[in-house]
């Protein structure tokens, strides 16, 4: 949940650490993010939080866990989710991404093992606890993982693959018999509620109503709003303005727009609302947020 790009349909695309070698392993800290909140997303790799210290609110699907230090927590694949500040403290955290593609070194083994983890509905994440035996085990492959990686030997994508093969073994047998169970149907709100995001990241820029986001996917304005409160805990409008104010940071920092045309770009049609939700959000005005994100 770090250094990645949301596409169209708010799946995210990875920058591997590698071209050709789907594997990411980065160090990061809530604070790095605008209102130290990640942004809702979802993506084809497995994904692996440790927290090294603080906490962490981490949602997937709509269900909320708090992960403690020397937690974990791994996320199947597609799955809606993001994470957030704890009472607005700092967390540090390793993020491991790896695609699925990797254990397909052998299709049966893949047939087997991987696919119907990855396809299972009843396994959306996993959280351990610091405190079990699992938990232990699976952390020491995450935090040797991230030591590889910090060394990176010649080669040492191989002993990375080792210890996903290990961590991969450990989570089958635990939860055997959950996986070679038959899929549930998949919810079809969490569908609709990854469409009006879809929606949302495609038009952010233009004139959107509650209206419009409802409408986008055939849904009364009430249900919308259901939808929305059940997997984001926020308003669609709410959300709308949060992801307008996400990227007017970013644009803030990394290009001379004026701040008009950063607002106008951004979707927001009057300066001064622009001005006063940003510093409700970020208590600084657009101006001072660039003087204080701007390299020397």
């Amino acid at each position: 949940m770090i250094c990645t790009d949301v596409m169209q349909d708010a799946s995210e695309i990875i920058h591997y650490d590698e071209t050709g070698i789907p594997i990411y392993i980065r160090k990061g800290c809530l604070s790095s993010y605008p209102d130290m909140r990640a942004l809702c997303h979802w993506h084809e790799d497995i994904e692996w939080i440790y927290i090294i210290e603080g906490e962490m609110n981490y949602e997937i699907n709509g269900k909320k866990v708090l992960l403690k230090k020397n937690d974990c927590i791994i996320v199947n694949s597609t799955q809606m989710h993001f994470g957030y500040a704890n009472k607005k403290q700092d967390c540090l955290f390793i993020c491991i991404l790896f695609h699925p593609s990797l254990l397909h070194f052998n299709a049966h083994l893949y047939e087997r093992y991987v696919k119907p983890f990855i396809e299972c509905s009843a396994l959306e994440y996993i959280h351990y606890a610091s405190a079990s035996l699992e938990g232990k085990t699976i952390s020491k492959h995450l935090l040797d993982i991230f030591s590889l990686k910090e060394q990176a030997l010649p080669a040492y994508e191989f002993e990375v693959l080792e210890h996903f093969i290990a961590i991969w073994k450990i989570v089958y047998i635990q939860f055997q018999s959950q996986i070679n169970q038959k899929n549930e149907t998949s919810d079809t709100d969490i569908v609709i509620q990854k469409r009006m995001v879809s929606h949302i990241y495609q038009h952010y820029g233009e004139p959107l109503t509650l209206e419009d986001i409802a409408s986008s996917v055939h849904v009364s304005k009430s249900k919308c709003c259901i939808i929305f409160r059940k997997y984001l805990q926020q308003s669609p409008i709410d959300f709308l303005n949060a992801y307008r104010l996400e990227v007017a940071c970013n644009l803030l920092k990394s290009t001379d727009y004026t701040i008009t045309q950063i607002a106008t770009a951004c979707g927001f049609n009057h300066l001064s609302y622009f001005s006063k939700i940003f510093y409700r959000k970020y208590n600084c005005t657009p101006r001072t947020f660039r003087i204080n994100n701007t390299m020397p």
